[in-house]
């Protein structure tokens, strides 16, 4: 009976979106270029480099140096091997869906087992700092402060959804084989690298192929996520389903005492961050503290387009979906009160003391670094990500003559 309803379920959805297609082109059109712009100019530019990078270190033994290393930290803390911090500060860097796709790598690697890359997916996927510091605090706040408040919230909770999520899978950790533990060594460490370089016979120059070109086959797939949740954003609102589907969050917003203005947009920004994100700095509603909080929870939550970039990565390995999602409402919740107890001492006491120094509030230079740098995205972004598919082309024409 639960596949007979499963299968209603996906043939009902695929069927709405193609009736819903044809019956409005044109806004269809629009929403997907939308999508396609923020893909060509902002996420596949900013994400390559970290993908390639990831897949090199990984290829040359660097990430099991890195994991002997941090392994007296990651395990007390998050109960995962030492390698689980590299995905951890990639995540963090480069924003999602880096951490699933090097927590899926490590497994295929057989650095982790399978409950240890349900723990590390939990909590190493995070918001970059660009699109915290650039564009949400600066471009849709127009209130840079705010970008330290929403990153420490972000982050902080992220921490904490990691140490809850050590004792998830405790009893079936014992069924584990485990190695002994040893002692902590540079001289270990190294030894490690040096035989997990050893174990993959493939030459740099295949190596390097294979980092472009599976990153790019990852980028490419998380295109499509963003161009379609954008068209699907679009046709809920056409047609008159987001604000009957947002009336029952307004109920939920007036028992938490939150403006029910934020209603649609909060609900906008479970499918998509960036929409959602946009649309509760416009709300008119008040105080500012409450779309603080409601941009802070959808951060956490990673919205339903990423989420289901993340599924889509996980479902080449055995790591399952559930723990990542349930650990999403957690940092949703964890990130929201974090900036309930934050926001007087990081945003009104210092925009007060900025004030009566009479210095400028946007006077931040890691701030300015981070704007610099989305503008710079902006340029030549879409240089950078054709340049891109073209060389993974070649590679891929050069291989398939060389057979």
């Amino acid at each position: 009976m639960k596949q007979i309803m499963t299968s209603i379920l996906l043939a009902g959805s695929t069927l709405f979106m193609t009736f819903a297609l044809i019956s409005y082109p044109d806004q269809a059109l629009e929403a997907s270029l939308r999508g396609l712009n923020v893909w060509l100019e902002k996420v596949f530019p900013s994400l390559l480099p970290f993908f390639i990078t990831a897949e090199l270190l990984i290829a040359f033994g660097v990430v099991k140096f890195i994991g002997v290393l941090c392994e007296p930290i990651m395990r007390p803390l998050f109960n995962v091997p030492g390698v689980g911090s590299f995905a951890w500060a990639m995540g963090m860097a480069s924003g999602y869906p880096t951490g699933a796709k090097i927590t899926v790598r490590l497994r295929e690697e057989k650095q982790i087992t399978k409950i240890e890359g349900e723990r590390l997916v939990s909590f190493t996927n995070a918001s970059s700092p660009l699109f915290i510091f650039g564009v949400v605090a600066a471009g849709f706040f127009l209130e840079p402060k705010l970008g330290l408040l929403l990153a420490l919230a972000h982050y902080g909770g992220n921490t904490i959804v990691g140490i809850c999520m050590r004792f998830y899978g405790r009893h079936d950790d014992e069924k584990e084989v485990r190695k002994e533990k040893q002692k902590v060594s540079i001289l270990r460490a190294f030894k490690e690298m040096h035989s997990s370089r050893l174990a993959d016979p493939r030459p740099f120059g295949e190596v390097f192929g294979d980092a472009v070109l599976n990153s790019i086959k990852t980028l490419v797939m998380v295109g499509g996520f963003i161009i379609i949740f954008s068209v699907f954003i679009k046709l809920l609102y056409i047609i008159g389903l987001s604000p009957i589907i947002a009336s029952a969050l307004q109920f939920v917003l007036h028992l938490l005492s939150l403006p029910i203005e934020l209603a649609l947009p909060l609900f906008s920004g479970l499918f998509e961050i960036t929409i959602g994100s946009r649309m509760i700095t416009e709300a008119v509603a008040d105080p500012l503290l409450a779309k603080v909080i409601a941009v802070s929870f959808i951060l956490g939550f990673n919205g339903f387009s990423i989420q289901a970039q993340v599924a889509s990565i996980l479902a080449k390995s055995d790591v399952r979906f559930f723990p990542y999602f349930f650990a999403r409402i957690l940092h949703g919740l964890f990130a929201s009160i974090l900036v309930l107890l934050l926001y007087k001492p990081l945003y009104l006491d210092q925009k007060a003391l900025n004030l009566r120094d009479n210095l400028p509030v946007t006077g931040n230079i890691q701030e300015g670094f981070w704007q610099i740098t989305l503008e710079t995205l902006q340029a030549y972004g879409p240089i950078v990500t054709i340049f891109s598919l073209t060389l993974a082309f070649l590679i891929l024409l050069r291989r398939q003559l060389l057979r």
